[in-house]
């Protein structure tokens, strides 16, 4: 299972990149809106694009950016200028009828989409018919209106073996370090996380304990 940050702060994405265990990245508009207020800089076209480029180059790998277009014409237009921003660009719509008619038209031309807030295997069915690459199905979200979202992700999963499916399905809204767990047992290709579940996934008191011990030992022998 590869390991995505869900994020558009390129701190973050630098340092986990540094691990070399980061294989993509994943935004929204939240998360952009989030960046831009936290450096003072008001929102452009041509901010969002210079942003996202320096995204994809300290990403390695796949992007997705996220379309604010709800017609299915002004996501096509919105999915291809940022399809042609870098070639890790990856569109991600909305999982409704016109991100559908979005996705159908866009896959055709060759454009990968993420579809997303997908909360129903039904859903992730209609996504991977048109045309999509991934599908994002929200574990945290399901989880918090009393729901299972390792049921939701494991039916997915099983459908898209079974149908044989030609889409990746990235576990999103990931919570916390057991999210990541289940994911991988459940068969996901891909977890998005925040960055602060991603520095969680390395610590134990064990380690740091047991770091501790020997270090303080061999202060005792060094040479």
């Amino acid at each position: 299972m590869e390991l995505y940050l869900d994020t558009a702060n390129l701190e973050e994405i630098r340092e986990i990149a540094g691990w070399g265990v980061l294989s993509g990245v994943t935004t929204n508009p939240t998360l952009v809106a989030k960046e831009f207020a936290a450096r003072g800089e008001r929102l452009t076209e041509e901010g969002l694009a210079a942003h996202l480029r320096a995204v994809c180059e300290a990403a390695g790998g796949p992007v997705s950016a996220e379309v604010t277009a709800l017609e299915a014409e002004a996501m096509v237009t919105e999915g291809r200028r940022l399809a042609a921003l870098h070639p890790q660009i990856v569109v991600k719509l909305p999982t409704t009828e016109e991100g559908l008619k979005a996705c159908r038209r866009l896959s055709a031309e060759g454009v990968r989409v993420n579809m997303t807030l997908i909360f129903s295997a039904n859903q992730a069915l209609l996504a991977a018919r048109a045309g999509a690459s991934y599908v994002s199905p929200f574990l945290g979200r399901v989880d918090d209106i009393s729901w299972d979202g390792g049921q939701l992700l494991r039916e997915i999963v099983e459908m898209a073996q079974v149908q044989d499916l030609p889409v990746r399905v990235i576990a999103a809204s990931i919570r916390h370090p057991r999210h990541v767990t289940e994911a991988a047992l459940l068969g996901a290709d891909i977890a998005t996380m925040p960055h602060a579940v991603f520095k969680q996934l390395l610590k134990h008191p064990l380690t740091d304990l047991g770091l501790k011990r020997f270090m303080e030992d061999w202060e005792k022998v060094k040479p």
